[in-house]
C-alpha cells in the first residue's frame, strides 16, 4: 500500500536474532518512548517476545516493562499502535516452533536478517518508509545461509541497483562512520587488506571523494571540507615508503578540485584523524576524513566510543543508518547490552530523511 506524505514511520530491522538486535531495540522501545514513536520493527515477532522476556528477567519489576506488549502488523498501516512494539513479520510464512539460540551462527537466523533488511530497503526504495535502522547481523550467519553478500552495506546496494535496474557497479556506494568528534568515509569496505590495497585507484578515490561530497551537501547544505589519509606510513614520504600517494592519490585529489570539492591531503594516516577531531575546546580542520581502508578509518571513531558512533550508507537512494557495533554473541540473551549507538543511528535517520 502507498503511504502518504504525512505518515512515513522507520523501520528498524532486528538483525541477527542470535545477536543483541532485539535487546537493544527492545530497550530502546522502553527508554526512549519519543525517539521510537512511529517506528516499526521488521523481523520476528517471537524474537521480540523473547528479548523483552530477557529484559524482564534481567530487571524484574522495571515499571515500564508492562508497556511493552508486542503488537503483529500484516501491513503498513496508516498509523501505528501506541504503547506496544509492532512488528512487521519477515519472512511472512515464518513457522519456526524454537528461535536460534543465542549467540550461535546459524543459517536460520542469516537468512532471517537478510529478508528483513531486503524488505525494509525495498520498502524505503518504494518511498513507504522514511529510512531504515539495521540491527547488527552477523557475517557467518548469513554465509551459511548462502546469501552472496558479505553485509548490510552490500546487500542494500545490491537491493537499490535491482530497484534501479541497473548493473551493481553503477550504484556506487560508501560506508561512512560518524560520532560528535569524527567523520569517516571508506573507499573499500569489507574486503581483505591485500584486495583493500589493489582497490585504491584513481577511479575508487575519486569516486568516494565524489559520494561522500554529495551526501554531505544534501545532509548539511555545506560543501564538506575533505582531508584524505595517505595509503602508506607518512603518507609516502615522497615515494620513499610508497609510491601510491604519488601514482594514485594526488591525481585523484587534483581531479577533484578540478570538479570543485574541497580536498586537502594526502596525509600521514597517523595524524590526520586527530587534525578532523572536534572537541569541547577546538573544531576539527576538516568535516569528513577520507580513509583508504576499512579498519585504517573505522579504529579512530570507535576508540572515541563505540557507544556514539553510528554507520551511515553513502550514494543509496534511501537513508539508511546503523549502530557502530556487532552482534555481541557473548552479550547476546544477558538484557546488559546498551542501546545507546542503535539510539543516535535512529537520531541520525531522523535528522536525514526530513
Amino acid at each position: 500500500m502507498s503511504m502518504s506524505d504525512a505518515f512515513k514511520p522507520i523501520a528498524l530491522t532486528m538483525g541477527d536474532v542470535a545477536g543483541i538486535g532485539p535487546e537493544i531495540i527492545a530497550k530502546s522501545f522502553r527508554e526512549a518512548a519519543a525517539q521510537t514513536r512511529g517506528c516499526l520493527v521488521v523481523g520476528q515477532v517471537l524474537a521480540m517476545q523473547r528479548a523483552i522476556q530477557v529484559l524482564h528477567d534481567a530487571h524484574p519489576g522495571h515499571p515500564r516493562l508492562t508497556l511493552l506488549p508486542v503488537s503483529q502488523i500484516q501491513d503498513l498501516p496508516s498509523d501505528l499502535p501506541a504503547f506496544t512494539v509492532p512488528v512487521l513479520q519477515v519472512p511472512f510464512d515464518s513457522s519456526a516452533a524454537h528461535l536460534p539460540a543465542w549467540g550461535h551462527v546459524s543459517g536460520v537466523a542469516g537468512q532471517w536478517a537478510a529478508d528483513a533488511v531486503t524488505w525494509a530497503a525495498h520498502a524505503a526504495l518504494r518511498n513507504e518508509v522514511s529510512a531504515v535502522v539495521t540491527a547488527p547481523l552477523h557475517k557467518e550467519a548469513l554465509a551459511a545461509a548462502g546469501v552472496p553478500y558479505p553485509g548490510h552495506t552490500e546487500l542494500l546496494q545490491a537491493c537499490a541497483a535491482m530497484h534501479a535496474g541497473v548493473a551493481v557497479s553503477d550504484m556506487p556506494v560508501r560506508m561512512m562512520l560518524a560520532n560528535d568528534e569524527l567523520r569517516t568515509v571508506l573507499v573499500s569496505i569489507h574486503v581483505s587488506l591485500r584486495d583493500a590495497i589493489e582497490a585504491v585507484t584513481i577511479e575508487n578515490v575519486l569516486q568516494t571523494l565524489r559520494i561522500t561530497h554529495q551526501a554531505q551537501l544534501r545532509a548539511t547544505g555545506q560543501a564538506p571540507h575533505m582531508g584524505v589519509a595517505g595509503l602508506n606510513p607518512h603518507a609516502g614520504e615522497g615515494g620513499l615508503l610508497g609510491r601510491e600517494e604519488l601514482d594514485i592519490i594526488i591525481p585523484a585529489l587534483q581531479q577533484a578540485r578540478a570538479e570543485g570539492l574541497w580536498v586537502s591531503g594526502p596525509f600521514a594516516p597517523d595524524t590526520v584523524f586527530m587534525r578532523a577531531r572536534n572537541t569541547a575546546d577546538k573544531r576539527g580542520e576538516f568535516d569528513v576524513v577520507i580513509a583508504m581502508y576499512h579498519d585504517q578509518g573505522l579504529i579512530p571513531v570507535k576508540y572515541l566510543g563505540v557507544d556514539e558512533g553510528v554507520n551511515v550508507t553513502l550514494g543509496l537512494p534511501l537513508v539508511r543508518t546503523s549502530p557502530d557495533h556487532g552482534t555481541a554473541f557473548d552479550l547476546a540473551g544477558t538484557g546488559k547490552a546498551s542501546p545507546a549507538s542503535f539510539l543516535a543511528a535512529l537520531a541520525m535517520a531522523r535528522k536525514l530523511a526530513v
